[in-house]
């Protein structure tokens, strides 16, 4: 059983910064708690200007976002689209629930995100099948961004849009490029371990203004411009109330702070712990910038004389949130048969997931706790 007797350190709680009661506290006193109103539309001209894009929609979820981009791209039965296998399967759900089929691309090992290599091979197969994706998901995995140089011009190649899922990587650079803004379309996630936090929330980021328009057509039940409550389309409840909308607008602020926070703690652990046998952290190639979000590493228990399972039940034992690594979309039951493109003929996600470990990685973590953790890895690591 975890020991009780010191408070539970989590992997990533939300971190108020105490301005959100005040936005809040407006949305009360102007009767703005239903969705909609002006936290709304203030947070979306925000969050448009720090992503670098035309236009954003605040929205109730990530997912809600991922959705109504494939719907806006026009996925439905049977198209098939191309995603990275080592994500949350909130990448790919909604595209599967509107009947589209996934094609699963393996990471490569650099950044731990979508292989060019095997995505080159998916096209190639794609074109001599003649069953070319309608879309490809890029996933910037734990706020790391993808090699967008590499990925973006061979889905362009082929007449093929890219959806971003930053859902992660909120503040993460790409040759100085802020994330979430490379795709078709992009979507941030506010959900509560991001980050920062609405409590849940997300935000559908594009260039394409006309697109959002439809987009926030379409999340706000369809209901076309008549005096009476008539729809020519199904649509959807998806909009982020005003409430919530104030709390992101006061984590906004402190985004930058955050980002540093987060890769401070992600550089007391590499300090303690690079020099362990059989320990790697997930790469930061020189031309990006992590948000650091989640601090994941790797554990080759010939080296280490110990497994990523193994470490996490002592951390358990000493009330320490830990976690795998995402379990690749390949390796899901609800996946099974999906095609799957190896690295270089590896299997790099799943390598990834049998050895990966996620670590307590907020920007509340105080010292002291962090310092709880390194001791147990330590400790784990030493035989």
């Amino acid at each position: 059983m975890p020991d009780k007797s010191e408070a539970r350190i989590y992997l990533s709680s939300p971190h108020m910064g105490g301005e959100e009661l005040l936005y809040v506290k407006e949305a009360f006193d102007t009767n703005w708690v239903a969705p909609l109103g002006p936290h709304v539309e203030a947070f979306e001209t925000e969050c448009a200007a720090y992503a670098g894009v035309r236009s954003a929609l605040a929205l109730s979820s990530g997912t809600a976002a991922a959705l109504l981009a494939s719907r806006l791209l026009g996925l439905g039965d049977g198209d098939v689209f191309f995603c990275s296998s080592l994500t949350f399967v909130a990448s790919l759900a909604p595209l599967v629930q509107s009947g589209a089929k996934p094609v699963l691309i393996d990471s490569e090992p650099d950044s731990w995100n979508m292989s060019p290599y095997a995505l080159k091979e998916a096209f190639d197969d794609a074109k001599q099948s003649g069953a070319a994706p309608k879309a490809v998901m890029l996933v910037n995995l734990y706020g790391q961004p993808c090699d967008m140089d590499e990925l973006i011009p061979m889905c362009l190649s082929h007449g093929v849009p890219v959806i971003e899922d930053a859902a992660e990587s909120m503040g993460s650079l790409y040759r100085g490029r802020t994330t979430g803004s490379f795709g078709r379309f992009g979507f941030y996630s506010f959900n509560g371990n991001k980050i920062i936090t609405t409590s849940g929330g997300g935000m559908l980021l594009s260039d394409d203004e006309e697109a959002i328009v439809k987009a926030r057509f379409l999340s706000t039940q369809a209901r076309d411009k008549v005096p009476w409550y008539q729809h020519s389309e199904l649509g959807y409840n998806f909009r982020m109330s005003n409430v919530l909308a104030g709390i992101g607008r006061a984590q906004m602020k402190l985004l930058e702070k955050r980002i540093e926070q987060r890769r401070a703690v992600y550089r007391r652990y590499h300090e303690a712990l690079s020099g362990k046998p059989g320990v790697a952290f997930m790469p930061e190639p020189d031309w990006s910038r992590s948000n650091r979000w989640l601090t994941t590493m790797t554990i080759d228990p010939a080296a280490a004389g110990t497994t990523n399972m193994s470490v996490i039940e002592a951390l358990e034992a000493q009330n320490i949130e830990s976690r795998p690594v995402w379990k690749p979309m390949h390796l899901q039951p609800v996946f099974e048969g999906t095609r799957f493109y190896g690295h270089r003929g590896l299997d790099i996600s799943g390598a990834l997931f049998k050895n990966g470990l996620c670590l307590p990685s907020g920007s509340n973590l105080t010292t002291e706790d962090q310092d709880r953790v390194i001791e147990v890895l330590s400790m784990k690591l030493s035989g």
